[in-house]
């Protein structure tokens, strides 16, 4: 008995010289991870957001956000966007960091920080991922009680979006290719809580230049026979590279 457990604390010893300067250390660390707050937008259930049930302890079949822990040989975008690929499908999108929530006690595991990053997606693009119970989206006037403090990321993440919808043009990633005013207008009021005028909407956007109309109208068209449109997409690189100011 007292020879293994001299042998189990020398191969420690052992161990901890070989992998000293990689990854042991003498002071504590915490563990990094990253959550992704998906934004999704239809007609029905207005601007939702994506979240994905847990399938282990804590919190097992809580909802939470898609993300998991970073890796050593990965920066922060490279592990959510490959937490996103493995929970959801998706890939290639683009996300952007918004937050960093580091309270001592958030994770009832370790001392754990995360990286937190949103991204703007047509809810078509998800299709469910094998590394997660379930993937569903929740209407946000209809969130289920979130895991960790996903309550307060998803709070961030909301007023996060509310401010950079006055500074670039949001709905490309959202709307579906042919669309009309009413469904621009009603993505804008979704995300801002507020409702618009819609002839000054509709100027408004229209002076932008970033929309164009699609097919021809009848002239004998009724005014209640909405204008199909489709987004100019060099000039709305334009604007999402160089940014603009919408002021309502």
């Amino acid at each position: 008995m007292y020879y293994s457990k001299k042998n189990n604390i020398f191969a420690l010893i052992l161990h901890t010289i070989l992998m000293k300067g990689t990854y042991i250390y003498e002071y504590p660390h915490p563990a990094v991870t990253t959550d992704c707050v998906i934004f999704g937008y239809d007609t029905k259930d207005g601007l939702s957001v994506l979240l994905v049930k847990r399938g282990l302890e804590p919190y097992k079949d809580c909802w939470a956000f898609p993300g998991g822990f970073l890796r050593m040989d990965e920066d922060a975008e490279s592990g959510a966007k490959r937490e996103l690929k493995e929970e959801t499908n998706l890939e290639t999108i683009h996300i952007e960091q918004f937050g960093c929530f580091s309270e001592v006690n958030r994770d009832p595991r370790e001392r754990v920080i995360t990286i937190a990053f949103y991204a703007l997606v047509k809810k078509s693009d998800v299709k469910g991922g094998d590394d997660a119970a379930d993937a569903h989206w929740f209407p946000i006037d209809n969130i289920p009680q979130l895991a960790f403090d996903h309550d307060r990321i998803l709070r961030v993440a909301l007023k996060t979006l509310k401010e950079k919808i006055h500074f670039m043009p949001i709905g490309f990633e959202l709307l579906p290719e042919v669309f009309t005013m009413p469904q621009l207008q009603e993505l804008y009021e979704s995300i801002l809580e507020v409702k618009f005028d819609r002839r000054n909407f509709s100027n408004k956007m229209n002076k932008l230049g970033f929309l164009k109309e699609v097919g021809e109208r009848p002239d004998n068209a009724g005014s209640r026979i909405p204008v199909k449109y489709s987004f100019n997409k060099e000039k709305y690189s334009e604007f999402k590279s160089k940014g603009f100011r919408l002021e309502f």
